[in-house]
């Protein structure tokens, strides 16, 4: 879910962060849940550690006890972020199924859903500037969700006249900055997201068409599937 300021916090009208924060006894998702309620009001760069702390009403030394300090706060909400992305992801292909083409369109929904319903997510991922060298449990967590995309551009690889097919993963990467160029411009769901004319989904699934038919694709039937 995107953490809202009544939806994360749970927060009477008036009512200070730190009188709502930290009950339950794990400090650890408390903070995790402050970075994303934080996220959606501040943006990723516009609070502090400190602020996570008295959104969880702590001590500023208490997170301490589980993160290095912000950035590795930061990486953990992205790492989930990832975690929960993958899930979309490969419910959405459902292994191909009916057929390559509409389980590609739906993976396409799937990721301009996840950047509506999880832009505090989103932003962590993607908006944070978390070097992914330096985390490898969430460059692990990144590769996981790519590989889906990239199994996907397999199986429409597959599909294409073999004269001038790309590789399946530089495909998967044009297709990966298709997807999330719509998503981050057009599909998220934050005060950043600007007006179309026609929905996110709409302009996503005839941005791909484009894309196969300029590698040879020969159309698509009425129900979406390959001629």
């Amino acid at each position: 879910m995107a953490w809202s300021k009544d939806k994360g916090r749970g927060q009477g009208p008036g009512e200070e962060p730190g009188k709502r924060g930290y009950h339950h006894g794990n400090l650890r998702e408390t903070l995790i849940r402050a970075a994303l309620d934080l996220i959606g009001e501040k943006g990723p760069a516009g609070f502090t550690f400190a602020d996570a702390a008295r959104w969880a009403g702590v001590s500023p030394a208490a997170p301490y006890r589980h993160f290095r300090d912000r950035d590795a706060l930061m990486a953990d909400v992205a790492r989930q972020g990832f975690e929960r992305f993958e899930a979309f992801l490969k419910t959405a292909w459902n292994e191909g199924r009916p057929d390559p083409f509409t389980a590609f369109n739906n993976l396409g929904k799937a990721y301009l859903a996840f950047a509506r319903t999880e832009p505090a997510y989103f932003a962590a991922m993607f908006e944070a500037g978390i070097p992914l060298e330096s985390n490898p449990e969430l460059r692990q967590a990144g590769d996981r969700a790519f590989a889906i995309l990239r199994t996907a551009s397999e199986a429409l690889s597959e599909k294409l006249p073999k004269a001038g097919r790309p590789p399946a993963s530089m495909m998967a990467l044009h297709i990966w900055s298709i997807s999330h160029g719509i998503a981050s411009l057009f599909g998220r769901g934050d005060a950043a997201r600007r007006k179309l004319p026609m929905t996110p989904e709409e302009l996503l699934e005839a941005a791909v068409l484009i894309y196969l038919q300029g590698l040879g694709w020969g159309g698509a039937g009425g129900s979406g599937a390959p001629r």
